[in-house]
């Protein structure tokens, strides 16, 4: 059975594009897995525009938040910046 809404879901424990397309970025998961840093959502690959950066610490408690409405708008594609060790899911649709 299809996804009436077309929602999907992606995992990395490395720096990458995720998804290419124009999509939009509905939640989001993620996990230092021990190391302090940024994590950066970018638009248009590693050197693309940062449309969403937050810290995390050290600590190994999952930190997710599920945006509003339809979420945050990518265009060309969702890319993602981690620090060493950290894990991000992601919850994307059109």
């Amino acid at each position: 059975m299809s996804d009436p809404v077309g929602v999907k879901s992606v995992h990395t424990e490395t720096t990458g594009t995720l998804v290419t397309g124009a999509y939009y970025l509905k939640a989001y998961q993620c996990i230092s897995g021990g190391t302090a840093g940024d994590i950066i959502f970018r638009d248009g690959g590693a050197s693309g525009a940062i449309i969403m950066r937050f810290n995390i610490g050290t600590g190994l408690q999952p930190i997710g938040l599920l945006l509003p409405d339809a979420g945050i708008l990518f265009e060309t594609d969702l890319h993602v910046t981690l620090p060493t060790s950290a894990k991000v899911t992601v919850v994307y649709g059109k």
